[in-house]
């Protein structure tokens, strides 16, 4: 299974997002400090959770930095989040 896949498998486990996009950003990272030489290894995860609602962006980071543990501390060497809300992402034009 992919590091893809396991970030996918696991959130949507633990938060039941509406929306979960997540994004491969290892290219742009090739030669630098913790890039893996077969990539998967700096991730974009943008993720539209209820579960969010009413919690501060340091307690929703926690909360998906919980659930991706074991690749933290293993494959994935970056993490860029951006998470929002229901209500946050239809008042940023989502649907």
């Amino acid at each position: 299974m992919s590091v893809a896949d396991k970030i996918k498998e696991k959130l949507a486990a633990e938060l039941n997002p509406q929306k979960l996009t997540i994004i491969d950003e290892s290219v742009k990272h090739a030669g630098h400090a913790g890039a893996r030489p077969e990539g998967e290894s700096h991730f974009r995860v943008e993720i539209v959770a209820e579960v969010f609602d009413g919690l501060s962006r340091v307690e929703r980071q926690r909360r998906v930095y919980a659930a991706l543990a074991d690749e933290l501390t293993g494959p994935i060497h970056a993490l860029s989040l951006a998470t929002l809300s229901p209500n946050e992402d239809l008042a940023q034009g989502g649907q």
